[in-house]
């Protein structure tokens, strides 16, 4: 499985905000991500957005991997430096204000191609099969405990 990753830092957001974005498209194909992310409305979605349209344009260009079979394998926000700033509060005194950055890497990976359309529907038609099988046993010996239950 080939990865391709490619990593924003110094973003001027802090990453307990960030992260909230990045669960969402954790573990998505990247064109569900993508719609994710142009839908949703708050600030943090377009760096990530941004993120995640330069990953996919890496792995199409550079590792010639085709867009549908990318997933997001992962997506890390880490804290980066603070910026340590002064508030003047009440009474003369001043509070701090502590602004925090963040660094994050996505990770793309392509699912590999396990089998093919002929093999996969007929992995389907024995699972109904299996499964109509058993279904019928079950019906019969609940209708004959109903049965003994009503005599």
């Amino acid at each position: 499985m080939q990865e391709v990753t490619a990593k924003l830092r110094f973003l001027r957001i802090g990453p307990r905000k960030v992260r909230l974005i990045c669960d969402l498209i954790r573990g998505r194909k990247a064109e569900k991500a993508l719609d994710v992310l142009t839908l949703l409305n708050k600030k943090n979605a377009k760096p990530v957005l941004k993120l995640l349209q330069s990953a996919i344009a890496n792995a199409k260009h550079n590792y010639e991997l085709p867009v549908e079979r990318l997933f997001i394998a992962k997506i890390m926000v880490d804290g980066g430096p603070v910026l340590k700033r002064w508030m003047p509060k009440a009474h003369g005194r001043a509070t701090p204000v502590r602004e925090r950055t963040s660094h994050i890497t996505l990770v793309l990976a392509a699912r590999e191609v396990e089998k093919k359309d002929g093999e996969k529907k007929k992995d389907k038609k024995e699972k109904i099969a299996s499964v109509k099988i058993t279904a019928s046993k079950d019906a019969t010996t609940k209708t004959t405990a109903v049965k003994k239950n009503n005599k």
